[in-house]
C-alpha cells in the first residue's frame, strides 16, 4: 500500500512576486495541495495458479480388470485468499483396450475394435484458517490449523460404471521446516454414495459408505534456494467403509501414495520459473476403491506404476 503526499511552501517575498507576475489565479493553482491518493484494496486472490498436465501410467490398474495403461489429462487450480485456500483438480483418464468401454460389440479379450474406457474424476478441497478467522498466532513449526472440506465425483464408461460422489470435512494441520519444505496432514470424516458393477445393491444399485480419511502432503526443494529440482509426496488413506449394501463383501482400508520428482524446465531454459516442468513419479495404491485385493483374481485392486509427464502453468 503506497501513499503520495505533496506540500508547498512559499516565503513572503516569493509570494508577492508570484502575485505580481502571474496574477491571483496562478497563485491559487500554486497553493493548491494535491489530494492524497486513497489506498488500493488488496487483491482478492493472494495466489491464483492454474495448470494443465499430461501424464502416462504404463501399468495402472482397475479392479477386476487388471493392468491397463492410462493417459491422463489434468486441469488444476489453486488459490490463496484472505481466509484460506481452494484446490480444484479434474482428470480425464483414457485406458487402453484391456479396460474396454461398454457397450462393446466384441466380447473377446483383448477387446480388439473397441475403445478403451474413459473416466472423468473431479477433486475439490477448501480450507479456512484459524489464523485468519480467529487471529490465533502459531509458531514457526506448526504454522496454521484450518477447517477443511470438499468432495470428489467421477464417472467411467466401463463395465463397473462407477458414479462416485463423496464429501469430506475435518481439520488440516500445516507445518513449515527450516530448509524451505512444507507439509500438511488432515483428519477427515468421509461419506460416499456410489454405483459399482462389482459391489451392488440388489434393490437400488446404489451403495453408501462412511468412514474416516487421512490426507497428507509434503513438498521440498532439492538444493539451495533457486534450485529447479523439487520433490513432493501425497498420501490418502480411507478406513474400511463397510459393505455398502446388504450381502456384499466388506471393504478394506484403502491407501494411496505418490512420490514425485520434478524439474522446472522453464527456469533452466528461459529463466522463467514455474511455467513448464517435467516429472517422474511412482504411484502405489492398495485395495483400490476399498476392494479387498485378496478377492480380486486380476490383481487390479493393487496399483503399482511409474508416472511420467509434463505440466504447463498459467
Amino acid at each position: 500500500m503506497y501513499f503520495k503526499s505533496y506540500a508547498t511552501a512559499c516565503a513572503g517575498a516569493a509570494l508577492g512576486l508570484a502575485i505580481a507576475s502571474f496574477g491571483s489565479g496562478a497563485l491559487a493553482a500554486d497553493m493548491r495541495v494535491r489530494a492524497v491518493e486513497p489506498p488500493k484494496p488488496p487483491p482478492f486472490f493472494l495466489v491464483n495458479e492454474n495448470a494443465i498436465t499430461y501424464s502416462y501410467a504404463p501399468t495402472a490398474t482397475d479392479p477386476f480388470v487388471g493392468k491397463t495403461a492410462k493417459s491422463i489429462f489434468t486441469f488444476s487450480h489453486f488459490d490463496v485468499w484472505a481466509y484460506g485456500t481452494n484446490f480444484f483438480n479434474v482428470d480425464l483418464l483414457k485406458s487402453d483396450l484391456r479396460d474396454p468401454a461398454t457397450p462393446c460389440g466384441y466380447t473377446g479379450f483383448p477387446a480388439t475394435g473397441c475403445e478403451g474406457a474413459t473416466e472423468i474424476y473431479g477433486f475439490f478441497r477448501s480450507t479456512l484458517g484459524w489464523k485468519q478467522l480467529y487471529g490465533i498466532q502459531f509458531g514457526t513449526f506448526l504454522t496454521n490449523i484450518s477447517w477443511k472440506f470438499g468432495g470428489d465425483a467421477n464417472t467411467e464408461n466401463n463395465a463397473a460404471a462407477p458414479a462416485k460422489r463423496d464429501v469430506v470435512v475435518g481439520l488440516q494441520f500445516d507445518f513449515a521446516f527450516p530448509w524451505g519444505a512444507s507439509a500438511d496432514i488432515s483428519g477427515l470424516y468421509y461419506n460416499e454414495k456410489n454405483h459399482l458393477g462389482f459391489i451392488t445393491n440388489p434393490t437400488s444399485g446404489v451403495t453408501h459408505f462412511q468412514t474416516w480419511r487421512i490426507e497428507a502432503g509434503f513438498r521440498t526443494p532439492l538444493g539451495p534456494k533457486g534450485t529447479p529440482w523439487s520433490f513432493s509426496s501425497i498420501a490418502g488413506i480411507n478406513g474400511p467403509k463397510g459393505t455398502g449394501a446388504p450381502l456384499q463383501p466388506s471393504t478394506k482400508t484403502e491407501s494411496f501414495f505418490t512420490q514425485k520428482l520434478a524439474l522446472d524446465v522453464g527456469q533452466v531454459v528461459a529463466n522463467k520459473p514455474g511455467m513448464v516442468s517435467i516429472f517422474g513419479a511412482y504411484v502405489y495404491w492398495q485395495n483400490k476403491f476399498g476392494i479387498n485385493h485378496n478377492i480380486d483374481p486380476t490383481g487390479g485392486s493393487t496399483e503399482s506404476t511409474w508416472l511420467f509427464g509434463a505440466t504447463a502453468a498459467f
